[in-house]
């Protein structure tokens, strides 16, 4: 825990808590030339005290005019309207396409007079409906753009993370607030700048705008609306040189909760990835180093003016481990740790249940927001993966609740099927189900809230060991995926015209397809039950604080007269911290001698 002291900081904090605590989540994105397999990655942490998680799907189709996409709103479930449908869609798993296009997001909120309550496209919808309708990166931006701006946008402030197998770019969005003349809202759209990330180098993005000052005239590498900088002079938001123009400071001012409880997460990352070392390019192109702790005053609220960079580079090539154990992050190792100090508990527990900060005798307190948090609904790392063709490459490695305890398990985006464990509507957040992963990994996460120290560390063991076993797994799927590929590329070719280009049909890669569905819902459903087998070991093994010891086979060391009764038994205690604080606190009414 951490105190804030003056009324700027409490009111900022306030505020920040506000956008961050109930929609906040993390992106980390990897270009293809910093990752170890060549391809392009983005995580997402879809975190929120009302999301389910669950894995959605969406089949390709083919629409006729006058059909219509109807659209709701992805937070509330609130029905915004409808718009025509596009006359083909690409196949989505979760927030991966067909195509390898991956989509992302944060929310930064920014300027509250910026929202549009006329818009129909939530920022949800803009994200899934991109996703069947773009085969690219660019045409995702595209996308984007042209439906806020006609159907009008009705969320907040947005960062998207958007990736196909040859690009990786970095997009936020606002829009322009509500002016009505003659019953319309002459505001409507949106303002929004997107940057490519260098390729080698990575970015990471969580709940507060990023992009600052941007290349004007680079459409190789930036994009932006037209009117990004003259609206912002329009309302005030700027007046200095288009040069001078930083997309974040006039669109989402920067305050204490934009610090430290958002661009923490993304430090921390960096930090992770870059061995503490942050590799940039400065405003002249030549290439920089800096120690990650010249940032740390900025990743900790104290000093607004050490703004780390954007882009770094990774001082190894990154694996999907890599990605998925950085969104394990609870800022171990860091002023930041939330396993150190006594909000931790007598058994370094990471978590702090909300709100986020405290009143306490007159001065105002917050707690850390970690990358990894408790309210997880799902979260993913999605491979685009440029070696391989489509049918093969788009890979969503996908997993529910909090990422510290919970597995990732790789689902092929050409699959004809959703595990049952993460089919949408096996269970939701008030209805439980014993066969959705979402609730299975509720009960081996809860259980080890109460032990952390003890309990957490069996759990990981078992994800590490699924992880590391798949990535050998998912090379030789490829493998036999693409013999069956280059089988079926022997067959004839039929037409379907679509924007000017040829595709196969799905039938054409049928066996393709069959192998990487068996693939992939066989290794979700057995993972699943071998989550159910490890919920009942946790309660059996830890039980009521104690720790029952074990044979190397596994079984329970029993006392030799019966095997129901076991031996061994250990009771681990509290950390030292714990007992320090305790004792300052009831010493002299728990002191024995």
């Amino acid at each position: 825990m951490k105190r804030i002291i003056g009324v700027f900081a409490i009111v900022a904090l306030l505020g920040a808590a506000l956008s961050y605590d109930a929609s906040a989540c993390t992106n980390v994105l990897v270009t293809k030339g910093a990752s170890a397999d060549g391809s392009n990655m983005v995580s997402y942490a879809a975190d929120s005290h009302q999301l389910f998680g669950e894995l959605y799907f969406r089949r390709s189709g083919k629409w006729n005019t006058g059909d219509l996409r109807r659209i709701d709103e992805w937070d509330t479930g609130r029905h915004l309207g409808y718009i025509p449908e596009a006359p083909m869609t690409w196949q989505r798993v979760g927030n991966m396409n067909e195509k390898q296009l991956i989509i992302a997001e944060t929310t930064y909120g920014g300027r509250h007079e910026l929202e549009d309550s006329t818009g129909i496209m939530d920022y949800g919808s803009l994200i899934y409906v991109a996703l069947e309708r773009a085969a690219t990166a660019r045409e995702a931006i595209e996308v984007i753009v042209s439906l806020a701006n006609e159907y009008g946008y009705f969320s907040s402030g947005e960062s998207f993370s958007i990736a196909d197998k040859n690009e990786v770019w970095i997009m936020e969005l606002i829009g322009k607030g509500t002016k009505m003349e003659g019953g319309k809202n002459v505001r409507k759209g949106i303002v929004w700048v997107a940057r490519r990330v260098p390729d080698g180098y990575i970015c990471a993005h969580a709940n507060q705008a990023r992009i600052s000052t941007f290349p004007l005239d680079d459409p190789q590498n930036c994009l932006y609306a037209p009117d990004v900088i003259s609206f912002a002079r329009e309302m005030g938001y700027f007046d200095g040189k288009d040069e001078d123009f930083s997309f974040c400071d006039a669109y989402a001012p920067l305050d204490f909760g934009g610090m430290r409880g958002c661009e923490a997460r993304a430090w921390s990352a960096f930090n992770i990835l870059c061995d503490g070392k942050f590799t940039f390019l400065d405003e002249n192109g030549k290439e920089v180093t800096r120690d990650a702790y010249d940032y740390i005053d900025y990743a900790m609220g104290r000093d607004a003016s050490k703004r780390f960079p954007l882009f770094v580079k990774p001082s190894r090539k990154i694996t999907v481990k890599d990605v998925a154990d950085v969104m394990r992050d609870h800022y171990e190792g860091t002023p930041m740790d939330m396993t150190t100090d006594i909000g931790a508990g007598g058994n370094a527990l990471p978590y702090r249940w909300r709100p986020m900060g405290f009143d306490y005798e007159g001065h105002y307190y917050t707690n850390e927001r970690a990358i990894a948090t408790q309210q997880t609904g799902f979260w993913f790392v999605g491979q685009a993966r440029p070696s391989l063709p489509d049918e093969i490459g788009a890979l969503n490695w996908f997993g529910c609740d909090d990422a510290a305890t919970s597995y990732l398990t790789p689902i092929y985006v050409t699959t004809t099927e959703i595990p049952e464990c993460f089919r949408e509507g096996n269970g939701n957040m008030i209805t439980y189900s014993p066969t959705s992963s979402f609730w299975m990994n509720n009960r081996v996460t809860n259980a080890c809230y109460k032990m952390y120290n003890i309990m957490a560390p069996t759990v990981r063991e078992r994800i590490d060991n699924w992880e590391n076993s798949m990535m050998v797994e998912v090379a030789k799927a490829d493998s036999e995926a693409m013999e069956l590929y280059k089988k079926a590329q022997e067959t004839p070719r039929k037409k379907i015209k679509r924007n000017d280009f040829l595709r196969r049909t799905p039938e054409q890669f049928a066996s393709v397809r069959d192998f990487l569905t068996r693939f992939s819902v066989d290794n979700a459903q057995k993972i699943f039950r071998e989550w159910v087998e490890l919920e009942q070991l946790l309660l059996v093994k830890y039980i009521d604080g104690n720790v029952k010891a074990q044979n190397p086979d596994g079984s329970f060391v029993t006392n030799g007269y019966t095997d129901h009764i076991p031996e061994g038994i250990t009771q681990p205690g509290y950390t030292e911290k714990w007992k320090s604080c305790v004792v300052k606190d009831h010493g002299d009414v728990i002191v024995s001698e």
